[in-house]
């Protein structure tokens, strides 16, 4: 069986430390379609200094604090919540996968049992966070918003050399801007990196709608990734660049939708259209009285429907050699 397009609704941050709101998150994204909902799992005191600003688009969507730390330090999800959100995910039928944003971070989903591990844009140069990741020797999820294509090289060799193999980790093309602009989506640099590492390539949505995550698909994306939140008016920093259920729910269709359009790549005809050429082609037929052991010419030979003769490419075979018999207008011509 193909294997289909990895969707993973990423309810990241969306939550606004409330477990409710994360329960109902997974809720949506399962009954969306989505395969993965993603949460993030980061621990404030030990990968941001209070020195850290917001992002200008932070600064929009959250206005009660300019300095990252506060932001993310009540966003935190703590081991217990993450044990609860697992069990809530088993029971709506959705796998549960976090970002992790630092060392702690790793190995507390390490022991949490996750088999497949993100790499958030923000650590693509981390070396110390990519050997510990690569260490591991799970399915890696490397998202790449911000990095140059060398960049996109250390990372893939760090992880590589730490032990996890290259066959296990796919590369998504994203733009950290949030949201981000169509003529800053540059989705063709996705297969640059696929033909630059020989690796499985996704994609990570940060855009207004769904147009894009459905072309990635189109040009041969095998992860995609999309904000969700319950509402795009509520406060917080990445609400306004995500989609509410019922847009993710139309989206995961399309994607199936171009999945099954793709096919393979050969080109012939399907068993529908085989049966449709007896309908739609042309045979060759009388246009005129033939009488028997006369020639065959382009006067007193044409095409027409239906397809069930001999075919209308056969007509230079045919010009030119004698009739075995008597034909009347629109016979159908046999040899």
């Amino acid at each position: 069986m193909k294997k289909k397009v990895l969707v993973i609704a990423e309810a990241g941050v969306n939550h606004n430390g409330s477990l409710d709101m994360a329960v109902d998150l997974i809720k949506e994204a399962s009954k969306a379609g989505a395969d993965i909902v993603k949460f993030q799992t980061f621990f404030a005191d030990d990968g941001i200094t209070q020195k850290s600003i917001k992002a200008k688009y932070q600064i929009d969507n959250e206005n009660n604090s300019l300095d990252q730390y506060s932001m993310l330090k009540k966003l935190e999800l703590s081991p217990d919540d993450h044990l609860f959100l697992i069990k809530k995910c088993n029971e709506n039928n959705i796998e549960f996968l976090s970002t992790p944003f630092d060392i702690k971070s790793i190995s507390l989903l390490s022991k949490l049992g996750l088999e497949r591990f993100k790499v958030p844009s923000s650590e693509v140069d981390n070396t110390f966070f990519l050997r510990n990741i690569g260490l591991l020797g799970k399915e890696v999820i490397l998202s790449t918003g911000m990095a140059t294509l060398g960049e996109v090289e250390y990372a893939l060799d760090t992880i590589c050399d730490a032990g996890t193999p290259l066959n296990n980790i796919t590369v998504l093309h994203c733009t950290t801007q949030y949201p981000t602009a169509f003529p800053e989506v540059n989705l063709r640099a996705m297969n640059t990196i696929a033909n630059s590492f020989n690796v499985n390539v996704g994609y990570s949505d940060h855009t207004l709608g769904i147009e894009v995550p459905i072309a990635a698909v189109a040009l041969g994306a095998k992860i995609i990734e999309k904000h969700i939140t319950l509402d795009r008016k509520l406060e917080g920093p990445d609400h306004k660049a995500s989609i509410e259920p019922e847009e993710f729910s139309r989206m995961v269709k399309s994607i199936r939708n171009i999945e099954d359009s793709l096919g393979s790549n050969f080109k012939k005809p399907t068993q529908k259209e085989i049966e449709m050429r007896l309908i739609m082609r042309k045979s060759l037929v009388a246009s005129q009285f033939i009488n028997k052991g006369e020639l065959f010419t382009q006067e007193n030979v044409t095409t027409k429907r239906p397809g069930n003769g001999l075919p209308a490419n056969f007509l230079d075979f045919v010009i030119g050699r004698k009739s075995s018999k008597d034909y009347q207008i629109n016979d159908l011509i046999d040899l």
